[in-house]
């Protein structure tokens, strides 16, 4: 397996547990718009102990981005990288992944499922390609909502949100179920993107077969 060591350039916080990390970018490292690379932090106690993150910057972007929930429950490598600094040294694969953009569609995230898109969305940005997507973002409450403002400036009203914990006006309330997706969803014809916790993705894969929409129309990491 080809690893490279690079250095962490800045940490910031995104939300109450999610962090984004710039990362140095090794020399020709490139990707495509919503694959992932596995990462370890470059101590002999924790080298070894890979977890797989997807970029959230661009392919052009002179760093590397990731956008990570941290778990602090969990004495894993989430919270390992909750305690480094810039300068910490990380150890990064090369890029894989299935997600990537095939066309026009309705991407439906749960919570840090988000962040593939996030990569895809950007560079359609980037192209004046973000006309006819869709974004469903599915979270428990509002707080736990990953770059709400950018989504909102780059998909207006083609952005919805639906929370299953907290009930405000301007977002959907419960699920994300077939009448939901019947509601907010005018054409099922299209392409659709999936991310999220595999409960979840489970249940709108059965609801998305329930409504008429070919498995070959899907596009999920496998």
């Amino acid at each position: 397996m080809t690893e490279y060591a690079i250095k962490i350039i800045s940490i910031d916080d995104i939300t109450h547990d999610v962090k984004r990390f710039r990362l140095e970018k090794p020399e020709g490292y490139t990707f495509v718009p919503g694959q992932a690379a596995s990462l370890s932090v470059n101590t002999p106690a924790m080298k070894d102990m890979r977890r797989p993150f997807t970029f959230t910057g661009l392919a052009s972007d002179p760093y590397l981005e990731f956008t990570i929930k941290i778990y602090l429950s969990h004495n894993g490598v989430t919270k390992a990288l909750s305690e480094l600094s810039p300068g910490d040294s990380l150890l990064i694969t090369r890029p894989w992944g299935n997600i990537s953009y095939n066309g026009p569609g309705v991407f439906i995230a749960g919570g840090a499922g988000i962040t593939p898109f996030m990569a895809i969305l950007r560079d359609l940005r980037s192209k004046n390609m973000l006309e006819k997507n869709l974004l469903i973002f599915a979270n428990k409450t509002r707080a736990d909502i990953i770059y709400e403002d950018e989504l909102r400036s780059m998909l207006g009203s083609s952005f919805i949100n639906i929370l299953s914990d907290e009930i405000i006006e301007v977002y959907h309330s419960g699920f994300v179920t077939v009448d939901f997706l019947r509601s907010v969803i005018t054409d099922f014809s299209g392409r659709f993107y999936l991310c999220g916790p595999p409960p979840m993705m489970a249940a709108v894969k059965k609801q998305l077969a329930d409504l008429g929409v070919a498995r070959s129309a899907v596009t999920l990491e496998f």
